[in-house]
């Protein structure tokens, strides 16, 4: 039931997505290479380094990695927008990270996992492999998004009248599961939030500084560096809550995580893209 509700979400973000998306990445590789390059080797990276600095519980340190691991959320692409940055960019490189993470999440987490004793124990216990995450993910992801774009194309219209509909449901769906991993971790949350809200915050600021940094060392554009920051720092961590549930049972300091990630990255999302919607892109860096 979980793997069908996140497989309609998926849908209803793929319904938003044209091959011409991936086409215009293709034209001009250079930023979504970096924004990708951040998001899957640098943030995973850093993720594990972040894990040996705090010294978390092994659930909490397995769970950044988790987050870590995912591809960027749809919601990078609004906030990209009103924060003045290159949103067809974020769109693209939303749309290839989705369909990248089949690959690159079971891989990323299962080895990033496996380096640290303590959070490896956990992988043996539950006997998850990157295979079975590959085929999860492959359903829950893969699919919804290659039916979502043929329909999109092959029937517009109808795209059009569930687009909405289907915003909504995400929406629900996503605070429901939000909802139920703080509910089913209460006494966990009560007891750990302090550090919870404070691993959060240092990673999800982490998140949005290697992209930022990444995009400067690359000399995007400033239109382009929002776009890349943006599209790092906010982590689809309803697929982050889906796996937890599906492989680890809800594993308390995972579920946690994951769940205030969903929660904080939008208030620092909205805030970031406030900042910058009053700071008018510099024609000069713009023309770059």
């Amino acid at each position: 039931m979980l793997n069908v509700l996140i497989g309609l979400m998926m849908l209803g973000m793929a319904m938003d997505l044209d091959i011409n998306d991936f086409k215009r990445l293709l034209r001009q590789p250079k930023p979504p290479a970096i924004g990708l390059g951040a998001q899957f080797i640098l943030l995973p990276a850093f993720t594990y380094l972040l894990t040996l600095i705090l010294h978390p519980a092994p659930s909490i340190a397995l769970g950044m990695i988790l987050v870590a691991s995912c591809p960027g959320g749809n919601l990078s692409n609004v906030m990209t927008y009103l924060a003045g940055g290159n949103a067809p960019l974020s769109v693209g490189m939303t749309a290839v990270s989705t369909a990248a993470a089949i690959v690159m999440t079971p891989l990323n987490f299962a080895f990033w996992g496996s380096l640290n004793p303590d959070t490896a124990a956990i992988l043996r216990r539950v006997s998850l492999g990157p295979l079975d995450l590959f085929m999860t993910i492959f359903v829950i992801l893969g699919i919804p998004l290659v039916l979502g774009m043929v329909i999109a194309r092959r029937w517009p219209r109808i795209a059009g009248k569930v687009r909405g509909p289907f915003k909504t449901f995400s929406v629900i769906v996503f605070m429901a599961f939000v909802a139920g991993a703080l509910a089913n971790n209460w006494n966990n949350f009560v007891t750990y939030i302090g550090f919870v809200v404070f691993a959060v915050f240092v990673h999800n600021a982490l998140a949005f500084f290697l992209g930022n940094t990444a995009a400067r060392f690359a000399r995007l554009n400033q239109r382009d560096r929002r776009a890349v920051t943006i599209e790092v720092g906010l982590q689809n961590s309803a697929l982050a809550l889906i796996l937890i549930f599906n492989f680890f049972d809800g594993l308390g300091g995972m579920a946690l995580i994951a769940a205030w990630w969903g929660i904080w990255h939008i208030i620092a999302g909205l805030t970031l893209a406030g900042f910058w919607s009053r700071r008018p892109v510099e024609v000069e860096a713009a023309a770059a």
